[in-house]
């Protein structure tokens, strides 16, 4: 079997970790080091589950980029600790605990050489996105814990996407492609990915700050989706009198065209991102590039005992 390509989710991982792992785990000189002792725990252990000899944590180098806001003003406005001029992506609202966490974690991945990449205008979603599409040879496997990722789900064209959904956890992440998010979400199976946007779209998701159709939620969302196919087949059967779509539905549709519009962009995550990676290649090391420097800052946040289990999964791993 082919051995795939693991894309991690990197905010995401990390924010679970924080919340997932008590806060009494401290380095040496009492920094809370339990957001990087979860995530170095959580790659050795997908690493033991997946096998990859590719691994990328993506970054989000703009967590709330200005061209989703323009559209979608609301867009994760409730997350914003601090407005900055245009041009420079707003502060977002993280436990004060979690941010020097997230230049440790970034640290030691840097000396360790386990790539990351980013890019700049574009959140952590695009980048996952934009490296799915453009893989052409092994199986991807992305790995977060946003549902919005389900959109990225394929078959065909091969090399097949799956997404690790850690909604409940690592330890019971389910994988899911194509006919998982068809059957959960009652989507249609042939544009399941493509599917659940749309879906996402017309329900809305409060947590990004996207109101969708007034009116029309989750079940009927996938209702209208399982009957037209799509949402523009969905839009044209609004517009046309003759279309048999219940009243109710073609008033609230035609009401929102703009929103509509406008949310097509904010939902579907961007496949064309500008994406710089950290390291010459995506390929996952064997063992440290600058053991010494891991070593030391192992030591200096106290975690080395994580960084041994990683060393040991990839110790397993075939040359």
């Amino acid at each position: 079997m082919t051995a795939p390509i693991l894309l991690l989710d990197g905010a995401s991982m990390w924010f679970r970790s924080y919340f997932g792992v008590p806060s009494s785990i401290k380095a040496p000189d009492g920094r809370p080091v339990n957001a990087v002792r979860g995530f170095l725990d959580a790659i050795a252990t997908l690493v033991t589950r997946e096998r990859p000899r590719r691994l990328v944590v993506c970054r989000d180098d703009d967590w709330r980029p200005q061209w989703r806001v323009d559209l979608i003003p609301s867009y994760k406005a409730h997350r914003v600790a601090e407005a900055e001029p245009d041009g420079v992506p707003d502060i977002e609202e993280v436990p004060d605990e979690l941010t020097p966490q997230v230049d440790m974690i970034m640290d030691l991945l840097d000396a360790f050489g386990i790539p990351t990449a980013g890019a700049a205008g574009f959140e952590a979603d695009d980048v996952l996105g934009t490296l799915s599409v453009r893989e052409q040879r092994d199986p991807v496997v992305v790995v977060s814990g946003d549902r919005d990722l389900l959109q990225l789900v394929r078959d065909e064209p091969t090399p097949q996407v799956r997404v690790l959904y850690l909604g409940r956890g690592l330890a019971k992440a389910t994988k899911w492609g194509p006919a998982e998010v068809a059957e959960q979400y009652g989507v249609p199976l042939d544009r399941a990915g493509a599917a659940y946007a749309e879906l996402a779209l017309l329900r809305g998701d409060p947590s990004d700050g996207l109101p969708g159709v007034a009116g029309i939620g989750e079940k009927t969302a996938a209702t209208l989706l399982a009957k037209h196919g799509s949402l523009r087949n969905i839009l044209a059967a609004a517009n046309d009198p003759r279309s048999g779509l219940a009243k109710a539905h073609r008033s609230k549709l035609l009401g929102a065209l703009d929103y509509i519009a406008a949310a097509e962009t904010v939902v579907r995550v961007a496949t064309d991102a500008p994406v710089v990676f950290s390291t010459p290649t995506d390929t996952l090391p064997l063992a440290a590039g600058d053991p010494a420097r891991v070593a030391e800052l192992a030591a200096a946040y106290g975690v080395s005992s994580s960084i041994s289990r990683l060393q040991s999964a990839l110790d397993r791993l075939p040359d």
